[in-house]
């Protein structure tokens, strides 16, 4: 059977456990805000895991850190969503720990700032 290494990458494991987060976030975010904050939120998570993924299946080094910092700028994305979210009264953090969300998304923009953690497969 055919496996793609980056589904062996503990980064992109992380990165993956993170969208479902917030994708859960998203999801209880008023109908109001469902268009702007949710959509974003949700499209700045699923970047982070799919450009990992796409980054660890290039051949050049420099194609693959261009995938890892579009990775860890959605990562920012995301977090700066959250602090406005927040702002706003949209999360209930008794759900939700906050604390591993911004280390989870830490954690994603690994590749970006070590590369080489994201050239070889770790389980």
């Amino acid at each position: 059977m055919t496996t793609f290494r980056f589904k062996n990458l503990i980064v992109w494991k992380k990165a993956i456990s993170l969208a479902v987060i917030l994708a859960k976030i998203s999801e209880e975010f008023p109908a109001r805000f469902q268009s702007s904050f949710g959509d974003q939120l949700r499209r700045a998570g699923l970047s982070m895991p799919n450009n990992i993924a796409e980054g660890n299946g290039r051949k050049s080094v420099r194609e693959a850190n261009n995938f890892y910092n579009i990775a860890k700028g959605s990562a920012y994305e995301c977090i700066s969503i959250l602090e406005v979210a927040s702002q706003l009264s949209l999360i209930n953090w008794t759900k939700f720990d906050r604390d591993e969300i911004e280390s989870l998304a830490y954690e994603s923009s690994s590749c970006a700032l070590k590369p080489a953690s994201c050239s070889f497969s770790v389980l």
